[in-house]
């Protein structure tokens, strides 16, 4: 069957089965690569994407029930200004370990900061929880949201391990 998607704000004709997960039309048959598989059950969040704004797991969303909804990926979250803060602020924190799960760690928070664009600690607990980090990254992605929020850049390497609770 054949579909129409609005992926990052290009049309992609792309003929494939309608019950095929998005992630798989998105990585396989369009080309781009960085939104990434996890788990396959909507658990993990390493495949989100955002469908008219708001974050999906793409490996569950078969690609008949996207419609003409707009598709944005990792490759051009930074496009939106949640995007490119939550981005810089990745990158001031240096939050990225093994990098895995980042893509999907990022469109959640773009996501957050455009619904709220000052979370507590509670809406970045509930925006972040489908979230896993096998590095346990969860600290410095705190401080990037934050950062990102109040949009006071603090460069920082690594936070200490003292800083994040262990060993003084």
């Amino acid at each position: 069957m054949s579909f129409t998607l609005n992926v990052n704000g290009h049309q992609h004709v792309v003929d494939i089965a309608g019950d095929t997960p998005l992630l798989w039309v998105i990585r396989d048959v369009i080309g781009m690569t960085g939104t990434k598989f996890g788990c396959g059950i909507a658990q993990c969040g390493a495949c989100t994407v955002h469908l008219d704004g708001e974050p999906v797991r793409s490996c569950v969303l078969p690609v008949s029930a996207v419609g003409k909804r707009a598709i944005t990926t990792i490759e051009a979250v930074g496009e939106t200004d949640s995007g490119k803060r939550i981005q810089a602020a990745w990158l001031a924190v240096d939050v990225v370990q093994c990098g895995y799960c980042q893509s999907g760690q990022i469109m959640s928070a773009a996501a957050l900061l455009r619904r709220n664009p000052a979370p507590t600690d509670a809406d970045i607990d509930a925006a972040m929880s489908g979230n896993i980090c096998r590095c346990a990254t969860y600290v410095r992605i705190r401080a990037a949201i934050k950062q990102a929020a109040t949009g006071n850049m603090v460069v920082t390497q690594a936070i200490s391990v003292s800083a994040a609770g262990g060993r003084k």
